[in-house]
C-alpha cells in the first residue's frame, strides 16, 4: 500500500501544475540588464529620441511643450532634448528690493519707497534739515537733494554760532581789529593816549586805521 497524502498536500501539486512558466511580457520591459542598477532591483527607464523628463519625474512626448522646472521657461520636447524659449525679460527696477524667480523671468516684487541719508530713512517727498544750514528733500526716484544755505560774510571778527541757527551773526554788532583790541565800527577809538582808530566802512576784515599823534611821557601834545 503506498504512502498517503493530505489533501493539503494535493491541492498544492494541482496548483503548481497550472501556474505560468512565466510572468508578464518581454516586451513590456523595454530596458536593457545593463540598466539594473548592482545590488538594487531598480530599473532607470531611457527616454533618449522618445520623450523627455521634467524636474519632477513626469514624461513627455517629442513635440509636447512643458515645464522642466518651477522657475524655467516653457520648452518643446525634441530628439535631441528639451528646446526651452529664452524670451527678453523685461529689466527690473533699479530700486527693486525684493525678486522672485517663480516663472521664467524674474519679477520684481517690492520697489524701494523711501530714502536713505547719513544712516536715517525718509519717505519719498518728505522735506528735513539734517543741518541748521541744509534744506533736503526726499526724491520720487529715491534720491535725496539738498540745498546748503549760502551765509553773507559777517560784519565782524568775533561772529559766534548759535544753536539751531545756520549762519553766524555778530552779538555785539559791527566790529575790526586795532591791533590786538577789537574796536566797534562806525565810531574813533581811543586805543591808548596816544593813538585814536576807525573801522573801515564795509570792510570788517581789514585792520583799523589808526591816527597816531606826538606823546610825551604817554600824555598827547596836541
Amino acid at each position: 500500500m503506498g504512502p498517503l497524502h493530505s489533501p493539503a498536500f494535493v491541492l498544492l501539486l494541482a496548483l503548481s501544475a497550472v501556474a505560468p512558466a512565466s510572468v508578464g511580457n518581454p516586451e513590456d520591459y523595454a530596458a536593457d540588464e545593463s540598466e539594473w542598477t548592482a545590488g538594487e532591483n531598480v530599473v532607470f527607464d531611457d527616454y533618449r529620441g522618445k520623450g523627455c523628463v521634467d524636474d519632477s519625474g513626469f514624461v513627455y512626448k517629442l513635440e509636447e511643450r512643458f515645464y522642466p522646472g518651477h522657475s524655467n521657461c516653457p520648452c518643446v520636447c525634441t530628439e535631441d532634448g528639451p528646446v526651452c524659449d529664452q524670451p527678453e525679460c523685461p529689466k527690473l527696477h533699479p530700486k527693486c528690493t525684493k525678486v522672485e524667480h517663480n516663472g521664467c523671468c524674474p519679477e520684481c516684487k517690492e520697489v524701494k519707497n523711501f530714502c536713505e541719508y547719513r544712516g536715517k530713512t525718509y519717505k519719498i517727498l518728505e522735506e528735513f534739515k539734517p543741518s541748521p544750514c541744509e534744506w533736503c528733500r526726499c526724491e520720487p526716484n529715491n534720491e535725496v537733494h539738498c540745498v546748503v544755505s549760502d551765509c553773507a560774510v559777517p560784519e565782524c571778527v568775533n561772529p559766534v554760532y548759535e544753536p539751531e541757527q545756520c549762519c553766524p551773526i555778530c552779538k555785539n554788532g559791527p566790529n575790526c581789529f586795532a591791533g590786538t583790541t577789537i574796536i566797534p565800527a562806525g565810531i574813533e577809538v581811543k586805543v591808548d593816549d596816544c593813538t585814536i582808530c576807525r573801522c573801515h566802512n564795509g570792510d570788517w576784515w581789514k585792520p583799523a586805521q589808526c591816527l597816531r599823534r606826538e606823546c610825551l611821557n604817554g600824555q598827547s601834545l596836541s
